[in-house]
């Protein structure tokens, strides 16, 4: 009960929140506490980017709603228990309110799911996924639903020196310095319904039970470091499961131009994997490197893509996985989406009982799909969509799977907030004009106050190489690019 109470509370706020001012701030503004490149706990997507969350002021306080929720049908087609055919929701909501304090910024978060009661048994079916345990044995050719609480956590940052800042972040539930964004935050994967199969290579650790991170960081760069709770959540999905702070993991991200935003990460995961019947748990090692790439073309279509690795190691056995995806949102409501994987696989888990379990197969899975976004009503967009999938597997599994090439397929309605509008973008009226200081090299920028030219914030357009005083510029710019520079040439 007290679980739900904690629930019911945050919905409350943010409902408070949300209904605090009308429609018509339905905008992120220049002045905005939330910066356009936030990805999933302190994570980064690049700078262009696409929010679709409902946004409002309430006094000191700035609140921003992020969901993305699907009733689907699912369908794999495959041997015995690995097949199955499913109808459930796959769900998430996120709550965000942050303020100044001080010279800095306190910020609250809150994400939770409501899988635990809309998804059946141990997950739904996604043939070739794997990981955590259900009924006691590791999970395979499902993914999991997510926990209740996906993230309950603090955040706080300050500058420190001219574009050096410093932040703090940590809760009860949360995600540590470790992987790319996670998939649900990727615009890369936010149409795509699906978890990937290379989830536990990348970005499993996006629940974690206790976390602490910090870390520095300017408009370009970020460095930062976790400690956290590095076991998986186990098979009840209502609680929290917290543990010691014993794992580790860093991360350093780059983002060169505003359209890309880079990642390498390791950490050590203490007692990851619970073991199954009697054995001990188990330590996992894992590195990640990923590139996200987004691009806007006119204003109504936008290309979302992301490209990651990762590598576990547990019991002196490593195993590799690569993924690709893709999201491209097309005018009048038409998005195309598609995402391809690549992983190595122990026969432990996925359940090849005639082999020695730490023999390792290289599986791979390809998925493409269309979704029809209505326009916005009542604050939300409505969608209706399909995709259609193919698992391969390699001879040796092709008895306990049927085929080398297994087909799958589902179809959904889905509901999120539309996307925001940023910036001078928001308040665009035939009389609206966008002016914003540029230059193709950095020392000739005149900023109050002064600036390092190397630290310069910048991003790439039609070819060309644009530096700003700061990337609040740098984005209202993004904007609209042609009207700036008609307005102001760059300074040569």
């Amino acid at each position: 009960m007290r679980v739900f109470r904690v629930v019911v509370v945050f919905l409350l706020m943010g409902a408070a929140g949300t209904h605090a001012q009308d429609a018509a701030d339905h905008q992120h503004g220049s002045t905005s506490l939330f910066a356009l490149n936030e990805g999933s706990g302190t994570s980064w997507l690049p700078a262009t980017n696409e929010m679709f969350a409902l946004h409002r002021r309430a006094g000191q306080w700035e609140w921003m709603f992020h969901g993305n929720a699907f009733l689907q049908h699912l369908r794999e087609e495959a041997n015995d228990d690995r097949g199955a055919i499913q109808t459930g929701s796959i769900n998430w909501m996120m709550l965000m309110a942050r303020r100044e304090v001080g010279r800095g910024r306190l910020g609250l978060r809150g994400m939770f799911s409501l899988e635990p009661a809309t998804i059946k048994g141990c997950g739904y079916p996604d043939l070739l996924a794997t990981g955590e345990l259900c009924d006691g044995e590791s999970i395979h050719d499902r993914q999991h639903p997510h926990d209740l609480l996906m993230e309950m956590a603090v955040e706080y940052e300050r500058p420190l020196a001219g574009r050096l800042r410093w932040q703090l972040y940590g809760g009860v539930s949360g995600e540590p310095a470790l992987g790319p964004a996670a998939f649900p935050h990727r615009l890369s994967a936010m149409p795509n319904l699906l978890a990937p199969i290379s989830h536990h290579w990348l970005d499993a650790t996006h629940i974690t039970f206790g976390v602490l991170t910090t870390g520095v960081f300017t408009d370009r760069w970020k460095v930062e470091g976790s400690v956290f709770n590095g076991r998986e959540p186990d098979e009840d999905r209502w609680d929290l499961d917290l543990d010691r702070l014993d794992s580790y993991a860093g991360r350093v991200s780059f983002a060169p131009t505003a359209g890309l935003a880079l990642q390498v990460s390791a950490g050590h995961m203490k007692d990851a994997e619970d073991g199954e019947g009697t054995l001990p748990p188990v330590d996992v090692d894992r590195v990640t490197a990923s590139a996200t790439y987004h691009r806007r073309f006119g204003s109504e279509t936008f290309w979302a893509s992301t490209i990651a690795w990762g590598r576990n190691e547990e019991t002196g056995q490593g195993t590799q996985a690569f993924l690709a995806e893709t999201n491209l949102a097309l005018p009048k409501g038409h998005v195309l989406f598609g995402r391809f994987e690549r992983v190595g696989k122990t026969a432990h888990d996925l359940h090849a009982e005639e082999f020695g379990d730490d023999e390792v197969f290289r599986v791979a899975k390809a998925q493409g799909g269309y979704v029809y976004y209505a326009p916005t009503r009542a604050g939300f967009q409505a969608g209706v969509g399909g995709y259609a999938s193919v698992g391969f597997v390699p001879d040796d599994l092709k008895a306990r799977y049927g085929s080398r090439a297994n087909l799958g397929g589902g179809i959904f309605v889905t509901i999120r907030p539309p996307a925001m509008k940023h910036g001078a973008q928001a308040a665009a009226t035939p009389a609206a004009h966008i002016m914003v200081q540029t230059a193709y090299d950095p020392t000739k920028l005149t900023c109050s106050p002064a600036i390092d030219p190397k630290a310069a914030a910048s991003t790439t357009y039609q070819g060309k190489t644009y530096y700003f005083c700061s990337t609040k510029e740098r984005d209202e710019f993004l904007t609209n690019p042609a009207m700036s520079l008609s307005m102001m040439p760059p300074k040569e």
